[in-house]
């Protein structure tokens, strides 16, 4: 059957976006757990969520979210905040009642936006360097990247830390891979990407893509989190003050960073984790759209609309 080279290139690019979200993962908060009364609903068998653990919060709130995940069927994976590690047997503890009680086997380490740390921890590579992950089985660990830098460390101490990684990842038998905050624009993470490429990050980066939200909302938490040069994006659109209720959907920068990855070969994104600023059931509904192939492209090939529920 004779196929026109628009439905080749049609088809490619659409290859290219499912390819891209397959596997994505997801997150939540305690608090926006306590108000889902079953994951189920809204999202698949084995998918892989995140639970913060943020400033001034119980970490007893996280572990009982991961418990509940695992009985779910879900895969939880519970945030260790450096500054806000009281310990190590704090952490100790901690790890001890996840892998006993939630079957916990992968891990996020960050730093933590805390301005002082409330015990001996201060950075990710401290708890890393306890060996307490490897000594409770946890060898497959998430890191903070930052495409955007980072109001709490400087750029040289990223580059820093980011070495140090990469070189406990190869004298380790620990896989370590990074995960973004959200960004709103392709292009400073392309150059992030290929810079650290360039200077020998071997670690997989699953990017974070922000999930469905209104603008008003979206830049409520870029503010919050310290978001960098793609914000610019946001605002412009923001200026429209009637728009500030309009919901925003991450099309244009998945089809750009899908076809980043898929046409060149030195691409260190591995993955996209989907931050659910709006709300878990709709962010999980347009990312099972878009990875089950439930979208079209529009006319220029920059974005598409997919096909949900409601």
């Amino acid at each position: 059957m004779d196929m026109t080279t628009q439905g080749i290139a049609q088809r490619d690019t659409r290859q290219e976006i499912r390819q891209f979200m397959e596997g994505f993962t997801l997150e939540t908060t305690p608090g926006s757990a306590a108000k889902i009364e079953n994951f189920r609903d809204h999202v698949r068998a084995q998918t892989p969520v995140y639970i913060t653990f943020l400033p001034g919060s119980d970490f007893a709130d996280t572990i009982a979210v991961a418990k509940r995940l695992r009985a779910e069927g879900l895969e939880p994976i519970p945030h260790f905040a450096a500054r806000s590690v009281p310990s190590k047997q704090f952490l100790a503890d901690g790890l001890e009642r996840l892998c006993g009680e939630a079957n916990v086997s992968r891990v996020l380490i960050i730093g933590g936006a805390v301005p002082t740390p409330v015990g001996e921890f201060s950075d990710s590579m401290q708890l890393l360097a306890t060996g307490l992950f490897d000594q409770h089985g946890i060898r497959t660990i998430g890191l903070a990247g930052h495409p955007e830098g980072s109001p709490d460390i400087t750029d040289e101490g990223i580059r820093a830390a980011l070495k140090w990684k990469n070189d406990f990842a190869q004298r380790t038998n620990a896989h370590l891979y990074l995960v973004t905050q959200f960004c709103f624009e392709a292009e400073p993470i392309i150059r992030w990407d290929q810079k650290l490429q360039a200077e020998g990050n071997r670690l997989p980066i699953h990017i974070g893509v922000p999930g469905l939200a209104t603008i008003k909302t979206l830049l409520a938490h870029s503010k919050a989190c310290g978001i960098g040069a793609s914000m610019t994006f946001l605002t412009k659109q923001a200026m429209n003050v009637a728009k500030l209720l309009t919901v925003s959907a991450p099309d244009r920068l998945v089809t750009e960073l899908a076809a980043y990855k898929a046409n060149d070969p030195r691409c260190g994104i591995a993955g996209v984790h989907m931050y659910p600023l709006g709300g878990l059931k709709k962010t999980a509904e347009w990312s099972y759209a878009v990875a089950d192939g439930r979208f079209k492209l529009n006319a220029t090939k920059t974005g598409f609309e997919v096909d949900v529920p409601g």
